[in-house]
């Protein structure tokens, strides 16, 4: 065999070596546990409760979010914490009955997601499409939700978005209605959080 031919062979066999290594180690980076944590500073909790003569608007601020991520295995873990206790819709009178007759904030002063699974990818820059499921605690009781979470994630930082609806009602909440205003027994929440993207160590 000429000598060039298997110096040709030789440096062909060095290529395809270093980029199976390179994809390997794409994959295990892609596949890394992270850790997302939330900035309570620059998130964005709203919601909107319709009603006969108006809509109500109003707010709430994150108290703290930490959520670890498994992309092998789409598995997440930990808590975001929502004050119960900072909603405001711009009406004291209002408040002061959401605080003491509907979310009992005094007694139950937070609200909480446990997620516990992640449906899609999660790409590693650019933006995503997922669903995160676990369990949302309010006034005291656990229900099963799936969240819709558009995501966008650059250099570890990332912006995440969802809008849902909490049937608050159904769930054992008084539902706020007087003989005159009539409200409706679901309310729309709307949120946009700020997070840090990090490797689990």
């Amino acid at each position: 065999m000429p000598a060039r031919l298997k110096l040709m062979r030789a440096s062909l066999r060095r290529t395809v070596l270093l980029c199976l290594m390179l994809l390997c180690g794409a994959r295990a980076t892609q596949a890394q546990q992270l850790e997302v944590t939330l900035d309570p500073a620059q998130t964005e909790i709203h919601y909107t409760l319709g009603a006969t003569a108006h809509t109500v608007h109003g707010t709430f601020r994150l108290k703290n979010g930490v959520v670890g991520y498994d992309p092998a295995t789409g598995r997440a873990s930990g808590s975001i914490i929502v004050d119960a206790t900072s909603g405001r819709s711009g009406n004291d009178g209002r408040d002061s009955r959401m605080h003491r007759e509907i979310l009992e904030s005094p007694k139950f002063p937070e609200i909480v997601f446990t997620p516990q699974t992640v449906k899609g990818t999660v790409n590693p820059q650019g933006t995503s499409q997922v669903e995160v499921s676990g369990t949302f605690r309010l006034h005291g009781q656990d229900q099963n939700m799936t969240l819709p979470v558009s995501i966008q994630l650059t250099n570890g930082q990332a912006t995440a978005a969802t809008q849902f609806s909490i049937p608050y009602q159904k769930w054992g909440l008084k539902n706020p209605s007087t003989f005159i205003l009539r409200v409706k027994d679901t309310v729309e929440i709307e949120i946009h959080a700020v997070a840090r993207v990090e490797p689990t160590r």
